[in-house]
């Protein structure tokens, strides 16, 4: 065992194993008081700030816009929304199986057909344009309130771009 031990404290002769951490490793190098404001030293370097907002693949931050087919400034940034969604209202298969069953027993089996449920189907697709790029995405409709999310998305997004 003529190799040196890679645990070893630096400078120890005998290269002894150190236990605990090593100083200066995850710990602050000056201790300092319980509700001491530390001093801001600013942002990381290459921190380009946190997302303002995101609708489907398209990401605001708070100078630019980010989608997949690259990046594009935000000011004059121009936002397009176009509902491709429909709702329709139509009687459940369970309406119909009750009504059946029930009306042999009874003749209130009939007011199961008044049963209606609303299905909506379908896109929201959101367009950006800016610096000679455009992109286009689009988001499910989930429910009759999915247009109205997006355009509250999207008009948050042209305050930012003005």
């Amino acid at each position: 065992m003529s190799d040196p031990n890679p645990y070893a404290t630096d400078g120890d002769p005998n290269g002894a194993y150190q236990w605990g951490p090593v100083p200066g490793y995850g710990y602050p190098q000056q201790p300092t008081l319980p509700g001491a404001p530390m001093p801001y030293t600013g942002p990381p370097a290459g921190f380009a700030g946190a997302p303002l907002m995101s609708v489907g693949d398209i990401t605001v931050m708070p100078d630019s816009i980010v989608t997949p087919s690259g990046t594009m400034p935000l000011k004059g940034a121009v936002w397009t929304v176009t509902d491709m969604s429909r709702t329709e209202e139509r009687m459940p298969t369970a309406a119909v199986v009750l009504a059946v069953v029930f009306f042999i027993f009874c003749l209130l089996g009939l007011l199961f057909l008044l049963m209606k449920e609303k299905v909506t189907t379908g896109y929201v697709q959101v367009t950006v344009t800016s610096g000679g790029r455009h992109h286009s995405t689009v988001v499910p409709a989930l429910g009759p309130q999915t247009l109205h999310t997006v355009m509250g998305q999207v008009n948050y997004a042209r305050s930012l771009s003005a």
